[in-house]
């Protein structure tokens, strides 16, 4: 995805439009992305209503920029290419299919709460496999890419990331405060999930309510059934660049809303859950959102974005919850926030105890070097309020009362 999916900058695209409102119509969409891949073949068809929803949401509720029409339709004809491309890969080599793929941790809780943080120092175990955000924007390969080839070049899909974090920074600069963008990273395979328009992130990056409200009532499984495809894709591209294949560590808080999908494509998963005090993780999720939204809308609301955290948060640890309460409790593990942001390596070795691995030197030396280069003070800080947002602590604190009483007033005694 280039600088035009990001931010629909390429004026000439723009201005070549017949009419900016055509910009989101399905048909021309299909069209552009079938030409731009050279390719016909989808497979599965069940990704065309959530796309159709989506776009009709965008078109109606996001008051978009002309130039933020032009990016999320980048962005959607980006995701087509992509399924079309792996298709085409599958079709090609069946043998993708017959990967293995061992699931060895799945962290979700509320955004905020130092998933990123875990996953990435769970990931630093050299024996440990994730996706890169590279790989999660671009799970298919660029045209001309070939496995007898990919232990010897830099993946142009790298260089492709880069640019699109380069933008995203040059246009919002706020965003860096907000979220560690690394193109090397590992990062939310949430963005697998994109490719079958059943997730939450578009809600995230844009005013879209109907969408959003839509979505989180529908059955999860075309998209995870895509979701374990892509895994396989990019495990079997894993191999062909000469990479060791360990046990998968797994980021979304999506996920939260269909663990029971998650354990049934990924059965030996052990979950990880974070936790932090819905007051502070509700403002930041929101500021979040807000910044994202202003990538492309010059109308972006704090209020809207502060609706579509709480939205998100109480559906998603409703959904959790229902699971939970039917699993074994040792395929859990809590973490407290305060706990792995003020000694991580504390927290990996619980985790590891939990679950009964061993954590060797050569681990823990990469898990060290991992968090002395990668500490909080070396971005910017991410400051925000209840107030700016319009929430009221009271009601938070009474909505969120169960998880408070459980997870946050034994460790805080109610104070943030």
């Amino acid at each position: 995805m280039s600088r035009r999916a990001l931010l629909g900058a390429d004026r000439e695209a723009i201005a070549s439009m017949d009419d900016s409102r055509d910009a989101l119509n399905e048909t021309s969409i299909l069209r552009e992305a079938r030409a731009r891949a050279g390719l016909e073949d989808f497979g599965e068809q069940d990704f065309r209503e959530p796309m159709r929803v989506l776009l009709q949401s965008l078109d109606e509720e996001a008051c978009l920029t002309q130039a933020g029409r032009a990016a999320q339709r980048e962005r959607i004809v980006g995701l087509l290419v992509g399924r079309l491309r792996t298709r085409d890969w599958l079709m090609r080599h069946p043998e993708i299919l017959d990967e293995r793929i061992a699931v060895r941790f799945v962290v979700v809780g509320f955004p905020r709460t130092g998933t990123t943080l875990l996953q990435r120092l769970l990931a630093s175990d050299p024996r440990a496999t994730s996706l890169k955000w590279w790989e999660c924007r671009n799970p298919a390969p660029f045209p001309d890419w070939s496995p007898a080839e990919a232990s010897r070049v830099r993946d142009p899909r790298i260089a492709d990331a880069e640019e699109q974090i380069r933008v995203m920074l040059e246009h919002n600069p706020d965003l860096a405060s907000v979220h560690p963008l690394e193109a090397e990273a590992s990062d939310e395979d949430v963005m697998l999930l994109e490719h079958a328009f059943q997730s939450s992130t578009p809600a995230g990056f844009a005013h879209v309510p109907s969408y959003l409200r839509w979505h989180l009532e529908q059955d999860g499984r075309p998209a995870y059934r895509d979701h374990k495809r892509f895994l396989q894709f990019l495990q079997w591209q894993k191999r062909q660049r000469g990479e060791a294949i360990g046990g998968w560590v797994l980021k979304a808080p999506h996920h939260m809303i269909h663990l029971d999908l998650v354990f049934e494509h990924y059965p030996g998963a052990t979950i990880v859950q974070t936790h932090r005090d819905p007051l502070e993780t509700l403002p930041s999720l929101a500021s979040m959102s807000l910044e994202l939204r202003r990538l492309a809308s010059d109308s972006a609301d704090p209020l809207a974005a502060a609706s579509y955290a709480l939205l998100t948060a109480r559906y998603r640890l409703d959904r959790l919850q229902k699971v939970r309460r039917t699993m074994a409790e040792d395929r859990f593990v809590d973490v407290w926030f305060r706990d792995v942001v003020s000694d991580p390596l504390a927290e990996i070795e619980r985790i590891y105890a939990r679950v009964g691995f061993d954590l060797p030197a050569s681990a823990r030396r990469s898990m060290e070097a991992w968090v002395d280069s990668n500490r909080r003070d070396q971005r910017p800080p991410h400051e925000y309020t209840l107030e700016e947002f319009g929430f009221d602590a009271e009601r938070i604190a009474r909505d969120f009362a169960g998880y408070r009483e459980t997870y946050v007033i034994p460790r805080t005694g109610g104070r943030c």
